[in-house]
């Protein structure tokens, strides 16, 4: 047998050759890699020998060449390939290994030029990468270290590496091309005129990795998986760990989704309870159970079934609160012994484990995704992610009653709820919970008025509550429901043709009104 190791990263491959060696395979390499295999002591060949041609062109010419892609591509079972091969004095290879030049990592850099991209496009790997995996049925491709080990503990149980195993491989080696191919076409379709990179490319490659077939989509009669990005962001859903439970349903995902995007943006103990998309109960206490307690008073008709989410750790006392109700999901950073033995009985309820990343410079850091799409008939809808994050320096404020610092504390809650709230949104918050929470009307009035109507269902007072509105009030009836109802204070984008209608209409009801100059449309 013969194996041929060419890779740009090289972590494992010395070990790997040195057991491939062990096993009495031929090794073949390509400079730098057949450098380092030397340097350990192990013979190689070069693959300069192999094609009677140097290297040249700066590395960019040395495996391109018959006696390579021959050796790789020729079917064992075709007595006519293997009589050309014989013909021309070309061995078989059996097994190659390769590694690609780190384009992803060198344009992710910061002031990476074209030139650099240009120089980290690799053509020999991926063509050598696409012959051996053409050719599976006889030969073996391993583009990741990952699959170093299981690879040798085959060669040295059975002198062989199965079919089954080398059909893995080969598809394992067109999904890494794939991806390659799609990253090198995104980045150079994002170079404008200028030289400067658009967000958005001129193809759009995206790049998902199953990670499990769903038992049906939103209704039983639709199929459905569960995909994940390429490259997924830290603290994100799909990095979770499903600790017990049934298996997610499509609704499930969607649903914790909502949640954990919500409940991760508070920095302080923050529980979040979400119902077909829209949070029905949200609050921030000095603990998970303060949180949830809080957060459950909103609208426990809704909270029935839904999921809850924590931004922290569930410790007992708030596992035996939450395990009163119907719960399907439960989300957390991590769960104490004493938490996850309240719910072992309950063994349909669905506990999700997932690390939240420390804040960073980027929206990225946080695990929020930068862009955003939505299907549409034959196409697809990009936008960069609505990532930003209000600060009390940001707030405008427009009326002749100047807020208090518990009302800013108050709108800037309810402003980062709304947030996730379906629109058109009207959230009523006091104290670091919601207190009644209007979504997804046609009417802003209609969800001024139901969030009323699930406030007085819950037996919660909305005197002195602050509300927020995802867009602006574009006539002075908003206003007046919200402060009929016990709004002491109101937050907006503004921006409407009548909105000194409407500032003057607060300053006749007596209210405090501020600007946050930002909408949250969540359709």
């Amino acid at each position: 047998m013969k194996a041929l190791l060419s890779v740009s990263d090289k972590t494992g491959i010395a070990e790997l050759a040195r057991d491939l060696h062990g096993l009495g395979i031929e090794l073949i390499s390509t400079g730098g890699t057949a450098k380092l295999l030397q340097q350990q002591g192990l013979p190689v060949t070069e693959v300069a020998e192999v094609t009677g041609f140097p290297e040249m062109l700066d590395g960019r010419v040395k495996t391109l060449h018959p006696m390579v892609h021959g050796g790789l591509l020729a079917r064992r079972d075709l007595p006519a390939h293997m009589a050309a091969l014989k013909e021309h004095g070309i061995g078989t290879i059996d097994l190659l290994v390769v590694n690609l030049y780190p384009f992803e990592a060198t344009v992710a850099k910061p002031g990476c030029t074209l030139e650099d991209a240009i120089e980290n496009i690799d053509i020999g790997g991926p063509a050598m990468v696409r012959s051996a995996a053409k050719n599976w049925k006889d030969v073996a491709v391993l583009t990741d270290a990952s699959q170093y080990a299981p690879v040798v503990a085959e060669l040295k149980a059975q002198g062989q590496v199965s079919e089954k195993t080398r059909f893995a491989l080969s598809v394992a080696a067109f999904n890494r091309i794939s991806n390659y191919d799609g990253a090198i076409s995104d980045y150079l379709s994002r170079i404008q005129a200028d030289g400067s990179l658009s967000p958005f490319p001129g193809q759009s490659n995206g790049r998902f990795v199953k990670l499990q077939d769903l038992r049906y989509g939103e209704n039983p009669h639709q199929q459905a998986a569960y995909y994940r990005d390429l490259y997924p962001a830290p603290g994100s859903l799909v990095t979770g760990v499903q600790l017990q439970g049934k298996e997610l349903s499509y609704n499930n995902i969607a649903d914790a989704d909502a949640a954990w995007e919500c409940v991760k943006t508070f920095d302080a103990p923050a529980c979040v309870i979400v119902k077909h998309a829209n949070p029905c109960g949200v609050a921030v206490g000095a603990n998970a159970f303060e949180a949830y307690d809080k957060a459950f008073k909103t609208d426990p008709t809704s909270a029935f079934g839904g999921i809850i989410a924590f931004n922290g750790p569930l410790d007992v006392a708030a596992a035996q609160a939450v395990a009163k109700q119907f719960v399907e999901v439960l989300i957390a950073t991590d769960f104490s012994p004493e938490a996850l033995e309240v719910f072992k009985s309950k063994v349909n309820v669905r506990l999700m484990k997932i690390d939240l990343p420390k804040g960073g410079a980027t929206p990225w850091d946080k695990g929020q995704n930068a862009m955003d799409t939505k299907r549409i008939g034959s196409g697809l809808l990009v936008q960069t992610a609505d990532n930003h994050e209000l600060q009390l320096a940001d707030l405008k404020v427009v009326t002749i009653r100047q807020p208090t610092p518990e009302q800013l504390q108050d709108l800037l809650f309810a402003w980062k709820v709304a947030k996730y709230v379906k629109s058109n949104a009207i959230v009523f918050c006091k104290g670091g919970m919601t207190m009644g929470v209007g979504a997804g009307q046609m009417s802003r009035l209609d969800s001024a008025r139901i969030a009323s109507i699930k406030a007085q269902h819950a037996n919660l007072s909305l005197k002195d509550t602050a509300v927020a509105s995802d867009a602006f009030f574009p006539f002075r009836d908003g206003l007046d429901v919200v402060v009929d109802a016990g709004a002491s204070c109101v937050i907006q984008p503004g921006g409407s043709m009548r909105d000194q209608e409407v500032i003057d209409a607060a300053n006749e009801r007596g209210v405090v009104m501020v600007f946050s100059g930002v909408r949250h449309f969540r359709h």
